[in-house]
């Protein structure tokens, strides 16, 4: 019995494997062994970003896990999995890639193969599928649909009204002075997002949503009052009627220090927030999750996935800013290497509907990403600079890479996008964890990559000050 000699595909047994594991019943040590494998899952993970890669990397820790397949994957990620030849965009194809390889259960990481309706297309022709539906994933496809759901269910967020005329946007603006948010209501990859602060820029920014900056997104305009506080993120795994708190973290969007500059999808983050006290944490989940919750059920549309709540923490209290209905990126990257419950069990739980009663289990330690990203970000960027070595950086204990826009080309390393890496490094404080994040940065040898360097910044002066 020390030899299984048989292929397990999922869940599925061969007549030779049901014999063997009726002998191993036996046999209580054998039988446990023999009934885990027995009951492995295969895994199709949508997605190529930074938040796949680390998802697959929580992933590769279930001992429930069997073949893990990702499509399209980056450089990073095919060292976890393997290639599927697919288009997420082809619904067809997916479904005929995860009959032809026995896949039990498919993960979509990304916001535009959900609001494009993949869950729903895989939930019809009977896959697992973990995520929202096309109807839920308007949470993040349609700003002014977050809104009106705050407005009818007496969720706490922003004053805003929608627009879909240039002339009447410029015609509020009159009345609502800077400073003032705009936002183009579908996706637009974290860059639809203006903070004006003066008149002249919230003219400038309805303009160019009006002007097609966005495309299809900037059909119609979100203006918002503009929220003063502390941002901060907070995720829930839902199931449609249970929603259970995961971790906190906090997140820089614009490009340069002092979080000053345009917005982008992202330049670091850290997990835990420490401005999410338990208090507040308990505040936001029944001030604005499970009533989002609630409020999506009684809609018709029950919310499956990730909750991502983007939040301002004002003078009033929590307020939502906006909601992502997947794991954020570069957030997902801290939690997945603080996690220490099994992930895939989690999201199975979800996508069944069975998370009543799960629970999380978390690292203390504080984990830093500060994201390098390719010189011009978040404008124009060359393509294919090469990466030439990250062993030094990698060597670093407490510290893991993960990637973004990489490919493998000719044998080397390169980059393909605006967001290349994630630095990600484990300490007992920010300050701890930035400075190891720094340390492993200025060791990776890429020429084309820029950071900022004040990840953490607003935390790391807060330990100082209460050390004093």
């Amino acid at each position: 019995m020390g030899l299984i000699l048989w292929r397990l595909k999922g869940s599925r047994r061969s007549p030779v494997s049901f014999f063997v594991f009726r002998a191993a019943q036996a046999v209580p040590c054998l039988y446990q062994k023999v009934a885990l494998m027995t009951d492995r899952l295969n895994v199709l993970l949508i997605g190529s970003g930074g938040r796949e890669h680390a998802l697959a990397y929580g992933l590769k820790k279930s001992p429930r896990l069997g073949a893990l397949y990702v499509a399209p994957g980056n450089a990073g990620l095919l060292a976890l999995a393997e290639k599927a030849d697919i288009q997420e965009s082809d619904h067809d194809a997916v479904i005929a890639f995860c009959k032809a390889n026995a896949i039990d259960f498919v993960i979509v990481g990304p916001e535009a193969p959900l609001v494009d309706g993949l869950v729903d297309s895989l939930s019809a022709a009977g896959i697992l599928t973990f995520g929202p539906s096309k109807e839920a994933s308007q949470l993040e496809g349609s700003k002014g649909y977050t809104k009106d759901l705050c407005a009818e269910f007496d969720i706490p967020t922003a004053a805003y009204a929608r627009f879909v005329d240039c002339a009447a946007a410029l015609a509020y603006l009159k009345d609502h002075p800077a400073p003032i948010v705009i936002k183009a209501d579908g996706l637009a990859a974290g860059k639809g997002v203006t903070v004006a602060m003066s008149d002249a820029e919230a003219e400038a920014a309805v303009k160019e949503c009006f002007d097609g900056a966005f495309g299809e997104a900037g059909a119609e305009v979100v203006i918002e009052a503009f929220l003063q506080g502390e941002e901060a993120s907070l995720f829930a795994l839902c199931d449609g009627k249970t929603a259970l708190h995961l971790a906190s973290a906090q997140d820089h969007k614009p490009v340069g220090e002092g979080d000053t500059g345009p917005n982008t999808g992202g330049m670091g983050a850290y997990s835990p927030a420490p401005v999410m006290t338990d208090a507040l944490t308990e505040e936001v989940m029944e001030k604005i999750v499970r009533p989002t919750i609630n409020g999506m059920a009684s809609r018709g549309a029950p919310f499956t996935g990730i909750l991502f709540v983007g939040l301002m923490i004002t003078d009033k209290g929590p307020e939502l800013i906006e909601y992502n209905v997947r794991f954020g990126d570069p957030e997902c990257q801290t939690l997945m290497m603080r996690l220490e419950s099994d992930l895939l069990e989690l999201l199975l739980a979800a996508a069944k509907g069975e998370l009543e009663g799960v629970s999380a289990d978390w690292s203390d330690d504080v984990v830093m990403n500060v994201v390098l990203a390719s010189k011009g970000y978040p404008g124009s960027y060359e393509k294919g600079t090469e990466i030439a070595d990250l062993s030094a950086a990698e060597a670093l204990e407490g510290v893991t890479i993960f990637h973004a826009g990489t490919a493998e080309k000719d044998g080397k390393l390169v980059a393909t996008g605006g967001r290349v890496l994630n630095v990600c490094a484990r300490g007992r404080s920010v300050t701890e964890a930035q400075r190891l994040a720094y340390q492993a940065v200025d060791a990776v040898r890429w020429d084309n990559g820029f950071c900022r360097r004040d990840i953490g910044w607003r935390a790391v002066a807060r330990e100082k000050d209460t050390a004093q």
